[in-house]
């Protein structure tokens, strides 16, 4: 029993206008067949159809029932009658064909490795032809339902194609195998259609069960459908909801994909394609695997991406892992020489000024790349990036101010500061990060109400849930000596926040309730503060950075409560806090002043300038340290004085606003007879302290 099957026989072509009269809708037999054909057919089909499978049923020795319809309605799925295809379709007995489908498929694949070329054929086995006449017949059917709306059906009768061949070859496809009657390219065909079908009909765990198993045994996929097919999957798992059933995350399913098919394109396996580069970053984004992302961008071929757009998208992968060290060199490359021929990158210079604008020691950095955007800004006339490049600016002049060495730099920095913010307010106010800076700058200028309100503008921004705009608020009102209203302010935020920000806000809590005089209620805090800590550490599933602010929070406790204890003069208990604090970080600069406070408490004065000299040297610019060992060289003798008012000037030059450090400096006036300086360096040191908060603004 033979089928001949032309080329063009199993592609599937673009539906023709509905025919007014359908040939399902007659009934006929095999033996009748080829008198309708030259018959009935003729008013019915046009002449190249009607010729076409004339010729096809001429070269036939025999045609069993089920293989004219499955001719039949091929020529009803082309013609565009999807209900009368269905129709024909569903008079072939699949499940009754299937085994001698299987068996035929099984069958051919033995005898194409064993036999010989003269060996006849097995007697009553189908043939290939025939096996994929009938799948195509299958395929089509699935077709016709989908484009009926069932997709649920579709999906079934497509699954039943998989079946069969997969029974039949339970190791996979021998490579060319079916070839020549276009078996291959049926199951082909079908592989593919399969999963999409299943999330048509809203099936998303039974479409990732298909996609498996078109992956798990080699089906002699070219390299590029076999691609498509693992970066669909790749893309339900990470965006369809469905869990996996298979142990693992589906994140981690679909990464493992994705980094097959990234290898593939760098050997030249298959072309290169956005789609898994952009699906490949949301998934190592949302697992924080910004270092491995980079290694990815650094490996995509030369071509793909120019210059300035590599580094800029490395610079945000290392920002991200909290490399802005690493991210701020790669973007000081676009500044560079060899760029100025080049057409400016101004996401590069957008991000570069932010990052500047959050570390003070690259500040003047920070002023070129905010420059050069605002340049580009003002070219496009973009209103909004003009706003973005003062904002920058005032921020980065604040931080030039805070460490300039002269006064006048200073002043002139602070009012070029605080002229950016305010121009970038008045074209742009909804601007939360801009409020927040510009109340920043206002606190350290000590110019508090205009920082209160600026601060209240950020809070109503942020819907009250920012920590750190409730914590300057209440730092704000401590400046202003209202520490029972600090005190309220922070009792409110600790209802609005997140867990971490409440354990800041905790501490600050106990801060302020120290400068009220209150040790004993200030203990009871802290005692509160370590218990949470401790109980989220046992809860073990907190990211890296959240136990440093963790650890770094706890330490802070601990230096805090022995600074209270050495004030109640509890040696033992300041000292087991000590101890507790330097058991989470042993060179912490503040820990060593701590440690010498006690032991100046204790009148070991000489002890105490050692710890005072060993915090400096792990941090010469800590600038209480520096006040501590002025006062301690200060207690040694007036041969000292000297060398003390060098530290003190050297406190004011890094923090000009340190009310201890004018008060010493007055003090060794009034010891050398300069009554009318040091009368000058107290009345400073009285207002500096009259606004002074309860902890650094910038802390």
């Amino acid at each position: 029993m033979l089928c001949t099957c032309s080329g063009e026989q199993f592609k599937f072509e673009e539906p023709a206008p509905q025919s007014p009269e359908s040939l399902a809708t007659r009934d006929f037999s095999a033996s009748a067949l080829s008198s309708r054909m030259t018959g009935d057919w003729e008013s019915k089909f046009e002449d190249a159809q009607v010729d076409e499978a004339e010729s096809t049923l001429k070269e036939a020795l025999s045609l069993n029932y089920e293989e004219a319809r499955a001719l039949l309605g091929r020529l009803e799925y082309q013609r565009g009658n999807y209900d009368a295809a269905l129709q024909v379709y569903q008079g072939i007995d699949i499940r009754t064909l299937s085994s001698r489908m299987t068996k035929a498929i099984t069958e051919r694949t033995r005898l194409r490795k064993a036999r010989s070329k003269g060996e006849n054929v097995l007697i009553g086995t189908m043939s290939l032809h025939s096996v994929s006449l009938l799948l195509e017949a299958i395929l089509l059917k699935a077709k016709s339902l989908e484009e009926l709306g069932r997709s649920k059906e579709a999906a079934r009768e497509c699954k039943v194609v998989f079946d069969i061949v997969e029974s039949a070859l339970p190791d996979g496809m021998p490579q060319g195998f079916g070839q020549d009657c276009k078996l291959q390219e049926m199951f082909h065909k079908a592989l593919e259609l399969l999963p999409k079908l299943w999330i048509q009909a809203g099936f998303l765990d039974e479409a990732i069960t298909a996609y498996r198993r078109v992956l798990f045994k080699p089906w002699s996929l070219n390299p590029q459908r076999l691609a498509t097919i693992q970066k669909d999957l790749a893309t339900i798992l990470l965006y369809g909801g469905v869990e996996a059933s298979l142990p693992g995350s589906n994140t981690e399913e679909a990464i493992l994909l994705l980094f097959v098919l990234m290898r593939k394109v760098l050997y030249g396996e298959i072309e290169w394609d956005q789609e898994i580069m952009d699906h490949l970053t949301f998934a190592l984004s949302i697992c924080q695997q910004f270092e491995t992302l980079a290694k990815h961008f650094e490996q995509a071929l030369p071509g793909i991406y120019d210059r300035a757009e590599r580094w800029y998208f490395l610079a945000l992968c290392y920002c991200a892992s909290g490399q802005n060290d690493v991210a701020l060199n790669l973007l000081k490359k676009v500044l560079g020489p060899s760029e100025a021929k080049h057409k400016p990158y101004f996401s590069s210079f957008l991000l570069g000024a932010k990052l500047c604008s959050e570390e003070p020691k690259h500040a003047h950095e920070g002023i070129s790349f905010a420059q050069r955007l605002l340049d580009l800004a003002r070219h496009n006339k973009n209103k909004h990036f003009i706003g973005q490049a003062h904002k920058f600016l005032g921020i980065c002049y604040g931080n030039v101010a805070r460490v300039s060495v002269s006064d006048s730099e200073r002043i002139c920095f602070h009012r070029e500061s605080l002229n950016c913010l305010n121009h970038a307010a008045s074209i742009g106010g909804g601007d939360p990060e801009l409020m927040f800076g510009l109340g920043v700058e206002n606190a350290i200028q000590r110019s508090l109400g205009p920082a209160f309100e600026n601060l209240m503008v950020y809070a109503g921004m942020m819907g009250g849930s920012s920590g750190r705009g409730w914590r300057l608020l209440a730092l704000i009102a401590s400046a202003e000596q209202r520490l029972k209203d600090a005190e309220t302010i922070v009792d409110l935020a600790l209802d609005e926040t997140e867990k971490i920000d409440q354990f800041e806000l905790l501490r600050l809590k106990a801060i302020v309730q120290i400068a009220q005089e209150q040790p004993k209620q200030a203990i009871e805090t802290y005692r509160i503060l370590l218990s949470l800590i401790q109980a989220l550490r046992d809860q073990s599933t907190n990211s890296y950075p959240l136990l440093l602010e963790e650890r770094r929070l706890e330490m802070e406790a601990w230096q805090d409560l022995a600074g209270v204890y050495t004030k109640l003069e509890s040696w033992s208990d300041a000292e087991i806090c000590l101890t507790k604090a330097k058991s989470i970080q042993l060179y912490s600069p503040r820990g060593w002043h701590n440690t010498g406070l006690l032991l100046e408490a204790r009148g070991l004065y000489k002890e105490a300038l050692t710890a005072f000299m060993f915090a400096l040297s792990v941090d010469p610019e800590f600038v209480p340290a520096i006040v501590s060992t002025a006062i301690s060289l200060m207690k040694l003798g007036s041969k000292s004085t000297l060398i003390a008012r060098s530290f003190l000037m050297n406190a004011l030059r890094l923090e000009p606003t340190n009310h201890d450090a004018w008060f010493n400096l007055g003090l060794i006036s009034k010891m050398e007879g300069s009554v009318q300086q040091a009368a000058e360096f107290f009345q400073a040191a009285h207002e500096l302290k009259m606004t002074a908060p309860v902890e650094s603004f910038l802390s």
